[in-house]
């Protein structure tokens, strides 16, 4: 059992510190996927950003997924063909149901991110955060989107997760990382001591407080490679 979001994120920087990443990027699943995922990309020496993934309901019922969009520039629309086609659901339709979706990821897109440009994961080592995965569908549908934007490797990072989701998420990422993989699953609370839901403006803070983190590490490391050139000429 975790104490918090925070120490699970220590305990899972650790982890992936012992690894050997070319360019690292972290990116976390909102809202709860970011207090972990500030922590990894501190312990990585990473830069930090959010994926942020919309459900798209079907017909009469908003709960069952016909397809998830997928913040972008574009977007990405993902797909579950089998509820599409249950729903014999033509491109107009699904167009459609996508449209409705998208002032909801907008003003999440401008709550956590504001003005801040999307970090480019091209050729990147990726690593997707999130406080656990119990079906493993959002971060199912986060990896089918990244694969477009060309990564060099995707990483899925939780605490925590059942088995059969670990095993089902090894077959769409390059590796899975996990820190508790329990046989009696049961809803992701139970596995932390405090598990407080998390508003828009903590989410917010918690980014800016990692790409304040970040620029001052970039700065420092400038900063060395400057007086560690001029210590050479000197001599």
């Amino acid at each position: 059992m975790f104490r918090d979001r925070k120490q699970a994120g220590e305990r899972l920087g650790i982890e992936l510190a012992g690894l050997d990443l070319c360019q690292p990027i972290v990116l976390a699943l909102p809202r709860g996927g970011v207090p972990v995922a500030a922590e990894v990309a501190k312990a990585l020496g990473a830069p930090l950003d959010v994926l942020i993934v919309r459900k798209v309901g079907a017909p009469g019922n908003a709960e069952l997924a016909v397809a998830a969009v997928v913040d972008g520039n574009p977007p990405d629309v993902v797909l579950n063909r089998e509820i599409v086609e249950a729903y014999a659901l033509d491109d107009a339709e699904l167009a459609a149901l996508v449209a409705l979706e998208r002032p909801e990821l907008e003003r999440r897109r401008l709550a956590y991110k504001g003005n801040r440009r999307s970090v480019s994961v091209a050729g990147k080592t990726v690593i997707l955060v999130d406080d656990g995965a119990a079906t493993g569908t959002t971060m199912k549908v986060a990896i089918r989107a990244l694969r477009h934007r060309a990564p060099r490797e995707i990483i899925v990072a939780v605490p925590v997760s059942p088995p059969d989701t670990l095993a089902d998420l090894a077959t769409e990422a390059d590796r899975v990382v996990c820190l508790s993989q329990p046989g009696r699953f049961r809803a992701l609370g139970y596995h932390y001591l405090r598990f407080p839901q998390l508003s828009d403006s903590e989410v917010t803070a918690a980014l800016d407080e990692a790409s304040q983190m970040h620029k001052s590490r970039r700065r420092d490391m400038v900063g060395d490679r400057s007086t560690a050139g001029k210590n050479r000429r000197s001599h």
